[in-house]
């Protein structure tokens, strides 16, 4: 339980162009809703995201160096939240663009998406990389000829029982289920969404009977029921993230889950909106709840805190972090603070 005087510590990892130098710590004062300055936790290039181990004692970040694409472990100290490297791994493919590690802390999965891959690494006892182990190679195409002109893996996320981890693959508008056996992925299952729409991310929900993908190239959030005995999704139902109306340039980027599962909530870059919904507990289907502003330009990620009270965007183009108080009973979000400055954020995560 996470008391309501806790100083709860973040992380931001960024894009290094202009002034930011990789991943950024911030705390978040739960007693008076604020967030502290970040300040610089690990410098290396382009972190655009990180995942933190369920025991939070180590952080993985995507890493690009020369050309290359790889993870980059540090240690997390508990009290001060201060990094310490422990090591990388880089490979050939340098569009690494997300990462997820399971909770026993034995493989990490990584996404890349300029080359449509998915790839393995076997963590040590000191949970720090290995040489990737195993690379997947997705082949096709899309309709959108600028988008989807070859596979672009663009997420991979493991169920909530770690029997299976989904990959979401933006350029061929597919969603593909894999086991990991003796340490190798192999697929299992795989579904077809709507030509063009370009899914990105994914989050399951905390029953491991519904998921919920947020759509890239359309604004849209793709409810799927999910099997977890065969890994196997299907399509319930698809939900509008903007209005009707909104006919300007807008690309789907987060989507998370409350961690009771009552709320779904979908972020547009473009419309610089986030989308909250309601779920339905039984059927997994979303009802509207509302459209928030995000008070800057292009959030690229957002995360509810550990005490489900607050909710903390980040906005890539315009440089900011804003923060809202939630009602856990009505999903709702308020404004708190939208003046936080760190450069180019993309993906935030707390510990």
């Amino acid at each position: 339980m996470v008391k309501h005087d806790q100083q709860i510590i973040g992380y931001i990892g960024t894009y290094t162009k202009g002034d930011s130098k990789g991943i950024y710590r911030f705390t978040l004062n739960t007693a008076e809703g604020k967030l502290s300055t970040p300040v610089l936790a690990a410098e290396l290039a382009d972190p655009t995201y990180v995942t933190i181990s369920e025991d939070k004692k180590h952080l993985y970040a995507i890493l690009k160096k020369a050309g290359s694409g790889g993870v980059s472990a540090y240690s997390i100290n508990e009290e001060s939240g201060e990094l310490t490297y422990l090591g990388e791994q880089l490979t050939p493919n340098g569009s690494s663009c997300h990462v997820s590690v399971d909770s026993k802390k034995d493989v990490l999965i990584t996404s890349n998406y300029g080359d449509g891959l998915i790839e393995a690494y076997r963590l040590q006892s000191d949970a720090t990389p290995l040489p990737v182990s195993s690379t997947i190679r997705h082949e096709g195409r899309g309709p959108n000829e600028e988008r989807q002109e070859k596979a672009h893996t663009h997420f991979a996320g493991f169920s909530p029982d770690e029997r299976f981890f989904a990959v979401v693959d933006l350029g061929i508008d597919k969603v593909i289920t894999y086991k990991i056996h003796n340490g190798v992925p192999e697929e299992v299952s795989s579904l077809s969404v709507a030509p063009g729409s370009g899914p990105r991310h994914l989050t399951f929900h905390p029953n491991g009977k519904f998921a919920y993908v947020m759509a890239e190239l359309v604004p849209e959030v793709i409810v799927l029921s999910f099997d977890d005995q065969t890994g196997r999704f299907s399509e319930l139902q698809t939900v509008r993230s903007t209005p009707d109306d909104f006919k300007e340039n807008n690309q789907g980027s987060a989507i998370h889950i409350s961690d009771d599962g009552r709320f779904v909530y979908a972020a547009n870059r473009g419309h610089d909106s986030i989308a909250v919904y309601e779920t339905d507990q039984k059927t997994g289907q979303l009802s509207f709840v509302e459209l928030v502003s995000t008070e800057g330009h292009w959030p690229r990620d957002f995360s509810l805190d550990p005490s489900g009270r607050f909710l903390i965007a980040s906005n890539e183009q315009s440089g900011n972090l804003t923060l809202y108080s939630r009602n856990e009973n009505t999903g709702t979000l308020t404004l708190l603070q939208k003046d936080i400055e760190v450069p180019f954020p993309v993906c935030v995560k707390f510990l």
